[in-house]
């Protein structure tokens, strides 16, 4: 479990999937509906909050390890990662799960480090390429 009780006073502290970066997430409420609020370094990025419970369906469902695929958004995701299936219009959500315009990429990379401390899956952190699984 991550350090924190993923509240705005007290965010989970976080390491990026390859332990190269550190950064804070938090389940904010107060939004409808419910958002994760990120921050790395000076950098706030918002996802909808559903993305827990659909993420850790989907990959039930694969049953396998899927790679991450990490991306900005002006870039295109890997096919078959879980970066692409949190922006595909084949998602519960439909569409993209992170919600402000210009960053709304990186899903694959802040998210599933998130489900590993909730205890929702398995991630491997090695310097490139990972992959997860639930648990």
């Amino acid at each position: 479990m991550a350090d924190g009780q993923g509240t705005k006073d007290s965010p989970w502290q976080l390491k990026t999937p390859p332990g190269t970066s550190d950064y804070t997430i938090y389940r904010d409420d107060s939004r409808q509906p419910p958002i994760l609020v990120c921050t790395v370094g000076s950098t706030v990025l918002h996802y909808d909050a559903r993305c827990i419970e659909d993420l850790h369906a989907m990959l039930k469902a694969h049953g396998d390890w899927m790679e991450l695929g990490a991306a900005d958004e002006q870039k295109d995701a890997k096919p078959g990662t879980v970066e692409a299936w949190g922006r595909s219009p084949d998602n519960p959500l439909g569409g993209w799960y992170g919600l402000k315009k210009g960053f709304r990429g990186r899903f694959g990379m802040y998210i599933p480090p998130l489900m590993e401390a909730l205890g929702l899956a398995e991630l491997e952190h090695n310097p490139r390429n990972n992959r997860m699984r639930a648990k």
